[in-house]
């Protein structure tokens, strides 16, 4: 769901950020941002948050 979610919302904010329409001066940076945010969040709440809470529980079971 998390993956999914995130592309959908992405794809949705493609024809925005890649609009050359008027009044996109605005709204281009804006879904830019949305779309680069949410890439970078997913990828690490979908492999850096897993491997750091594998990387803790073999500590805290060693200790």
């Amino acid at each position: 769901p998390i993956l999914m979610t995130s592309l959908t919302t992405i794809l949705a904010l493609l024809p925005v950020a890649l609009s050359r329409a008027e009044g996109s001066e605005l709204e281009s940076p804006i879904a830019w941002t949305i779309i680069l945010g949410l890439s970078i969040t997913t990828f690490f709440t979908l492999y850096v948050v897993p491997m750091l809470l594998e990387l803790f529980l073999k500590r805290s079971a060693r200790g």
